[in-house]
């Protein structure tokens, strides 16, 4: 029996990859792999922006929350989950790995470290918002799905 199972995990290795995956979780992200994540859709994850009040309001990956570095440990207790997996972006990269460390040491399991912060998540093209840009939202809708069915459903209602 423990052949056959052999034989079988063998086959299914030498298989073609038909089903795609979405990326996996790495403690060192790039702008690439959070991208990725997000086109994927998945909704199990957070991204916190450590950087000042201003560089935060100027300019932030989209859907980002802000939390600063003085009541990081403690406003992440209060809102986030321990096993939800966290990307976390400063000014730096050094200020990024400070901030990961103490989410790592205040007990989350899953913290990534984005590394480039801002400068890589736009020279991807990563989608942002802020007062500083010039793509603003045009609905709620463009931020989440309640809204955009909402808007969906009034228009649909306009209609007829």
């Amino acid at each position: 029996m423990a052949d056959l199972q052999d034989a079988i995990a063998n086959a299914k290795d030498k298989l073609p990859e038909v089903t795609p995956t979405p990326p996996g979780f790495h403690p060192q992200a790039t702008a690439t792999e959070l991208k990725g994540r997000l086109q994927w859709g998945e909704p199990a994850l957070t991204i916190v922006d450590v950087r000042d009040r201003d560089s935060f309001n100027a300019c932030r990956i989209m859907g980002a929350i802000t939390m600063q570095m003085d009541a990081l440990a403690d406003r992440a207790e209060s809102s986030l989950e321990h096993s939800r997996d966290i990307y976390i972006y400063g000014a730096n990269d050094e200020e990024t790995a400070a901030a990961a460390n103490a989410l790592r040491q205040a007990g989350f399991e899953k913290v990534a470290e984005l590394k480039g912060g801002m400068d890589a998540w736009t020279e991807i093209g990563g989608p942002v918002e802020g007062t500083g840009t010039d793509d603003h939202p045009v609905s709620s809708g463009e931020y989440n799905v309640v809204s955009r069915i909402a808007e969906f459903t009034e228009e649909r209602k306009k209609e007829g």
